[in-house]
């Protein structure tokens, strides 16, 4: 795709984050890798008046190009991209369950066969650090290891994928899980799967899933 084709994919994808009710205003952000770097949402800026024009382009040293600030959350956008080179998008949102524990600081364990799609039996959940810093930047890639998504303390949380597409269904994968995981808690808490099974599970999930047309 040329590149005015990937912003506007990623002005779309906001959009659709918001409309599914993973994201309300402009709390979320997204980062897609492009060229040496990655395109992502500028700070601040209501989704509904975007254009292709106002993405950001920043640079794996940090150095943006735009008439826009990159959003607060650059450097973990920036990090993950560069540790990961099986990701090509991230997704940030403050969906409302998954930020719920969150707050509470809890991760996700394997209450359904689907928490599999994150790559693992749990989903972590980051320890606090100030939006925007280098300290959260660490804490989660530490969350990520492994994963393809994480919680963040008293905010929200991360989802990865090989495609804006793929990171997006996973969020909400993940906003589900969340849900479910609050609902079972109510009435006496979940029955967890073991970890073989969701090893089981994640072998056949290699195949599962939206793809990136071919």
């Amino acid at each position: 795709m040329e590149e005015r084709d990937q912003r506007q994919a990623l002005i779309e994808t906001c959009l659709a984050m918001n409309a599914s009710g993973l994201n309300q205003g402009t709390s979320g952000n997204l980062s897609l890798r492009w060229g040496e770097g990655l395109l992502i949402t500028p700070s601040g800026l209501p989704y509904e008046r975007l254009q292709p024009e106002d993405i950001v382009f920043l640079r794996f040293d940090g150095s943006h190009e735009g008439r826009h600030r990159p959003s607060s959350e650059w450097r973990f956008h920036r990090d993950i991209l560069r540790a990961r080179p099986e990701i090509n998008a991230v997704v940030h949102t403050h969906s409302p369950y998954a930020t719920m524990l969150a707050i509470q600081g809890r991760e996700i364990p394997a209450i359904h066969y689907m928490i599999a799609a994150a790559g693992g039996p749990t989903i972590r959940c980051a320890p606090y650090a100030t939006f925007g810093t280098e300290t959260l930047s660490q804490h989660a890639l530490a969350a990520l290891d492994g994963r393809l998504a994480c919680l963040l303390a008293n905010h929200g949380m991360i989802a990865l994928g090989p495609s804006l597409e793929r990171a997006l269904w996973l969020a909400g994968e993940v906003e589900l899980l969340a849900r479910q995981y609050v609902g079972t808690l109510q009435i006496g808490g979940p029955t967890i799967l073991p970890d073989a099974e969701i090893e089981r599970v994640m072998e056949r999930f290699k195949s599962y899933g939206p793809r990136e047309s071919s």
